[in-house]
């Protein structure tokens, strides 16, 4: 065979925002439906660097009725006169190149969540038309429009309809309007989650104080009712619905307002949370001297549960970093030093460690800078090692003169003898750090006759099934391939770690086998470099006890096998509700709605079985619909928001009760996403022996 030529005529050159049509991934993460908030967050996160840097006070986020979205500011406005070096308005550069706008230095924007110039740019190229409005004095606008060129055969990707026009019309206006309309041809769905947005609004309400917020919804809302077709067939009929009123967050406390919040419903042991904020330099490595602006507040509670949220330039950093160590430094130093000198450590006493501090804190920290480097699973760790100094300088000369009033002497003498009382619970009990020792030392020993291992040793290619019961167990056991899939029973429900502590935790039986069985440890020992399972799925009933297992099973991955959810190694098995078949014509429906499409598939005559659990199934039909890679579905569970997630986790598994049958009338649906077909998988499933 002729070796085929290559040279330069077969490099293919990506003109202007081809690219990231080409791989929208690289800059959206997905063209699911969080790539697709992700378009949005790019422009809402431009109109908060306004307000983060004192230039606006309102923001209004708008879900419009034909799909499209808007997101309008009182900041400066885009500019709009031309660039002396590409001859192109600023307006038309925000929108069309990469890599470009004013945010690469401290001298319009000190800190900034959008860093790299791709923001409004991608928002543009993955959207079907985008139109701006800026109005300085007088009003300016553009419009962007994507199309395919059959000729050139090629996206035209955000391409301007027209210079930037300066309409001449006066304003006492001042800001940016933004609107655009998601691409139907990118995005797997391009219909707005009105929760999750309003979620990641009040989130940035509570970052940004004082910052009015306003979301407003026009499009028509939607309820399915039961019903029937003119041949009495069950169907489901959508009903209008009236459309929400407008809603606006605005939080003039601030993170203290956040962590009042966050505290309301677990005790707090002292009334107002503690507040502190600093503006310090630091010293970026390979970059110019900045400032860095550290905010932090925190309140204990009486129960033993840790709520860290900690965020930079307004991002979640979910799985930490170096912000979160300068903090947790700082305030053991101070903590430390009150107990020495008011008696609550003795001479001869260990000083308190890290954990006894953390025991029932809330904490809400925020840091703004430049040169941010994120690191970790999902990017969303810091790794600038520069900032722990002065995180930990601030705490410090934040907590130091409050600690020497002596008005302050109860609030700090609650929270010593809280870290003795940690502290005195982790020398008595040490169980906790015995079973997650035992857990990665692979002891076997609470795996006995519960675990169907697999044979393979790969982490990146095994899966663990925690499915419900035994009956189950023994048919998913006969279903699975050997070779990766493992199968883990529950007997029973498991404990509902909500309510009990973490030594009460690990004492449960069916808690302990799931640590062994996952071998990765336990609580803060918890190591995600020694998991033996890169994909956790949870398999319960489709009903209301199943729903009840996934709770509890979620409950306890997030809060003590966090880093397992943040890597994106947890998911949810969604096995199909009803089998509609005539003779050898069979379709499964995961939903109602999905049932009326199967009963026209299948046709008249046909024959629909209700599946009431898992064990009703065969090993084949429950390969096929739910442990099959090629055909399942899974949900992977993601925390989009720590704090909401806390809350809602509170709500639904603690002594909180308030709005929790409204939430699951709400919530009781989930996004089939499963995006983990491995070849290697998939060549092995055919040439497995099926146990």
């Amino acid at each position: 065979m002729a070796e085929k030529s290559y040279n330069a005529d077969d490099l293919k050159i990506l003109e202007g925002l081809e690219a990231v049509r080409l791989r929208p991934g690289m800059y959206i993460g997905s063209t699911g439906i969080k790539g697709l908030h992700h378009i949005l967050w790019e422009i809402v996160d431009n109109s908060i660097d306004e307000a983060a840097n004192g230039y606006a006070d309102n923001i209004t986020v708008k879900l419009w009725r034909d799909g499209s979205a808007s997101v309008e500011d009182n900041g400066r406005g885009m500019p709009t006169d031309v660039n002396s070096k590409v001859k192109m308005s600023g307006v038309e550069i925000i929108f069309t190149k990469l890599h470009a706008g004013g945010k690469f230095d401290s001298a319009n924007y000190a800190f900034s969540g959008g860093l790299h110039g791709v923001g409004a740019s991608v928002t543009n190229a993955l959207s079907e038309w985008l139109s701006v409005e800026v109005y300085r004095d007088t009003v300016f606008k553009m419009r962007f429009k994507s199309s395919y060129d059959s000729e050139r055969k090629k996206w035209l990707c955000g391409v301007p309809v027209a210079p930037l026009e300066n309409t001449g019309e006066r304003t006492d206006k001042k800001g940016t309007f933004v609107r655009f309309m998601p691409d139907k041809e990118v995005f797997e769905t391009v219909e707005w989650n009105y929760d999750t947005v309003a979620k990641r609004l009040k989130e940035l309400a509570y970052l940004n104080k004082g910052v009015n917020i306003t979301l407003i919804d026009e499009r028509e809302l939607y309820a399915f009712e039961e019903g029937e077709d003119d041949d009495g067939n069950p169907v489901t009929v959508k009903v209008e619905k009236p459309a929400r009123l407008p809603v606006t967050f605005k939080y003039e406390g601030g993170i203290t307002d956040f962590v009042t919040h966050m505290c309301e419903d677990n005790s707090p042991l002292y009334s107002n949370p503690v507040y502190y904020s600093a503006t310090k330099e630091v010293q970026i490595k390979g970059a110019p001297a900045g400032n860095i602006k550290v905010e932090f507040s925190f309140c204990h509670t009486k129960d033993d549960n840790e709520s860290m949220f900690s965020f930079v330039n307004n991002i979640s950093t979910v799985e930490g970093g170096y912000h979160e160590t300068g903090f947790y430094n700082g305030l053991l130093k101070v903590i430390n030093e009150y107990a020495r000198s008011n008696g609550f450590l003795k001479a001869k006493d260990p000083a308190f460690i890290a954990d006894d501090i953390r025991e029932g804190l809330t904490a809400v920290l925020t840091v703004k800078m430049n040169n941010v480097q994120f690191e970790g699973q999902t990017k969303t760790k810091l790794g600038n090692p520069e900032v722990k100094t002065p995180v930990e300088q601030a705490v410090l000369e934040g907590l130091q003169p409050l600690m020497a009033d002596k008005a302050n002497k109860p609030l700090f003498d609650k929270i010593a003898q809280k870290a003795k009382f940690a502290a005195d619970d982790r020398i008595k009990h040490r169980a906790e750090r015995d079973v997650a020792k035992a857990a990665s030392d692979n002891d076997g020993l609470n795996l006995v006759g519960k675990l169907a291992a697999c044979s393979g040793k790969n982490p990146d290619l095994n899966e663990l099934f925690i499915v419900e019961g035994d009956s189950a167990g023994g048919t998913a056991k006969q279903a699975r391939v050997r070779q990766y899939q493992s199968i883990l029973p529950l007997r029973g429900k498991p404990l509902n770690v909500q309510k009990k502590t973490a030594l009460q935790a690990i004492q449960n039986e069916e808690i302990k086998t799931l640590i062994s069985a996952i071998g990765a440890g336990f609580n803060r020992s918890f190591d995600i470099e020694k998991i033996k399972y890169k994909k956790v799925i949870i398999l319960s009933d489709a009903d209301q006890d199943g729903m009840h297992i996934r709770c509890i099973l979620l409950t306890f991955f997030f809060k003590y096998m966090r880093e397992l959810v943040n890597a994106g190694c947890v998911y949810i098995g969604m096995p199909p509700l009803y089998k509609v078949y005539k003779k050898d014509k069979v379709e499964y429906a995961y939903d109602d709605v999905e049932l009326n499409e199967k009963i026209k598939k299948v046709g008249k005559g046909y024959q629909l079985q209700r599946y009431k659990g898992l064990g009703e199934m065969s090993a084949d039909q429950l390969w096929e619909t739910t442990m099959d890679p090629m055909t399942r579905n899974l949900i992977q569970v993601t925390i989009e928001n720590a704090a909401e997630a806390a809350d809602v986790i509170d709500m639904l598994m603690g002594d909180k009760v308030e709005g929790r049958k409204e939430f699951l009338n709400q919530n009781a649906n989930f996004n089939k996403v499963d995006g983990f077909i491995e070849k290697v998988h998939i060549e092995r499933r055919k040439n497995a022996e099926v146990d």
